[in-house]
This record gives C-alpha cells, sequence and structure tokens, in this order.
C-alpha cells in the first residue's frame, strides 16, 4: 500500500510522514521544494502544488490512500484528480472551527467535496494549535525571556500536533473511521498565564509575563511579523474567526468552563492525549535557542 502526504513539510504533514514510515508504509510525500523537503529518506519526495491540480497527476498515480492538506480553491479538481486515478481513502486536515460552525469558507468547503466523492473519508479537526504559542511567543522569549500578553488569563486547551498526526495516521491505516469527523483538543483547560510557566520550566529559566494592553499588543505582533502579525487582530481580541470586528473585553471574559470536557485524540487512540507541559519540554531547544 502507498499513501500520498500533501502538505508534507508541513508542521503535522511531516509528522504524518514519520508516523507512517515507522509502521512500514511506502510513502509518496509532496512538496513545491522537494530539494528543501528535509523529509526522512524512506519517503519518495515528489513536486506538486494543491494550487495546480495538473501537477498531481503523477503524484496520485498507484496510490491507494491520501493525506489532504486543505486548499479550498482547488478541493474538487484535486479530489476528482484522485478518485480517477484509485484513491481510495482520503484523510482531511480540518479544523475545529468546522465544528463550532465558525469556519464555512476555507475548511468546509475541502470536507464537502470529499464528502461529495465515492472515497472513504475522514476528517480530523484540531482546535488551536500549541505550536501557535511558539510562533508567537518564541522571538521574545529567545530574545529576552519575555512575553507580552494581552489576555493572561483567557483560558482553552490547545492540542499537540503529534496527537493531530497520530489519529490522521490512524485513520490512513486502521478500518472503522469512515465517515469520522473527529474534533481534537488537549486534555485540558490552560490558561495563557500556565503556559508561560510551563515554558519556562520546560527551559529551566525565568520569563517574565507582561501583561500589556490588547492595542498595545497587536502593534507589537504587527512588527514581529510573521505568524503574529497575519493573525494580529484576532490574538488580540479585535476580531472574531470569520474576520467580524470583536471586543477585546469580551474576549476576555470568556469562560470555557459551560462547555464541560473537550474532545480529545483519547477518544480516537484510546491513549491520554499530550498536555501544554509535555509539548513544552518537546519544544524546549525551539524557545532557549538562538532567535
Amino acid at each position: 500500500m502507498r499513501i500520498l502526504i500533501t502538505g508534507a513539510t508541513g508542521n503535522v504533514g511531516r509528522l504524518v510522514v514519520d508516523g507512517l514510515i515507522r509502521e512500514g508504509v511506502a510513502v509518496r510525500a509532496l512538496t513545491r521544494t522537494p530539494e528543501r523537503a528535509g523529509l526522512p529518506e524512506e519517503a519518495e519526495v515528489v513536486r506538486g502544488d494543491l494550487a495546480d491540480p495538473a501537477s498531481l497527476r503523477d503524484a496520485v498515480r498507484g496510490v491507494e490512500r491520501m493525506y489532504l492538506f486543505p486548499h479550498p480553491a482547488t478541493a474538487r479538481e484535486v479530489v476528482a484528480l484522485a478518485e480517477d486515478a484509485g484513491v481510495r481513502r482520503i484523510v482531511v486536515l480540518s479544523s475545529g472551527a468546522v465544528t463550532g460552525g465558525e469556519d464555512t469558507g476555507y475548511h468546509l468547503p475541502v470536507e464537502r467535496a470529499v464528502e461529495a466523492s465515492g472515497m472513504e473519508w475522514t476528517h480530523v479537526r484540531p482546535g488551536e494549535f500549541m505550536l501557535n504559542k511558539l510562533w508567537l511567543w518564541g522571538p521574545s522569549i529567545r530574545a529576552e525571556r519575555v512575553v507580552r500578553e494581552p489576555l493572561p488569563d483567557l483560558t482553552w486547551c490547545p492540542v499537540h500536533e503529534r496527537d493531530i498526526a497520530d489519529v490522521a495516521v490512524a485513520a490512513l491505516l486502521e478500518d472503522g473511521h469512515h465517515g469520522a469527523a473527529y474534533t481534537l483538543n488537549g486534555p485540558e483547560f490552560i490558561s495563557r498565564r500556565d503556559q508561560v510557566r510551563a515554558i519556562a520550566e520546560a527551559i529551566g529559566a525565568e520569563i517574565r509575563l507582561e501583561v500589556v494592553t490588547p492595542a498595545r499588543a497587536r502593534e507589537l505582533y504587527l512588527a514581529q511579523g510573521g505568524f503574529a502579525a497575519q493573525n494580529a487582530d484576532f490574538l488580540t481580541g479585535f476580531e472574531d474567526y470569520s474576520g467580524e470586528e470583536a471586543d477585546p473585553d469580551q474576549v476576555a471574559q470568556f469562560d470555557p468552563s459551560a462547555f464541560g470536557p473537550m474532545p480529545t485524540s483519547a477518544d480516537v487512540l484510546g491513549k491520554p492525549a499530550r498536555t501544554f507541559a509535555e509539548w513544552a519540554r518537546d519544544h524546549a531547544q525551539d524557545f532557549s535557542g538562538p532567535s
């Protein structure tokens, strides 16, 4: 059996490749830049771009199953190409925002394109990534051992990227997942303040938490660039998931306790989901290394 992984160099896709290789599966890894992929030598790395479905014609040949990174603009064409080539199962990297009804224009169209096919399908819907804190806080922790945060007591249950990948691998390899949409969160509600503490413990150094206004945080995120700048309004509470204007004060009052226990990878895999403290230890070098 050969499995095609699209988005193979992404934060989750790379781990899916690793997991399948550990299971002895033949992996074909799709990337726009094979020369920079840095994937295990056991993977067959091929060039292709989801934005250009025709570039996937060779990649889908001889493939039985497929992990699909979301690209809504061409989802229907990519899915049709895969089905025509003989792919029989697709696992979609989607979003927990689909479960909550906030995402109707990005991940949802990809899910619907796959569901409309004749293939087996499973949707993996992660909530907030723990990794977001590396992109957001990493530069200031490495440079100054400080986090500037407007909503330190805001609580949620972010998910470890390895839990996401493990569920995707299970859905690709095991029977019994057809028609399932797995919403994945972390196993604990944890405030941003406590997340900073967990990172400090993992790197063995004090990290100062400086509480700033949402407006000041937005300025800092825009200046930082990258993930912080791209999501500055949402991260500081000025914008909701759909891009509509929001009030940071209302966001600060958000209480997740009414939701009760949230679904995690344990519901699929039968083993505990990874905690934020585990994630912080996994990424200790990323936070303590050079900026």
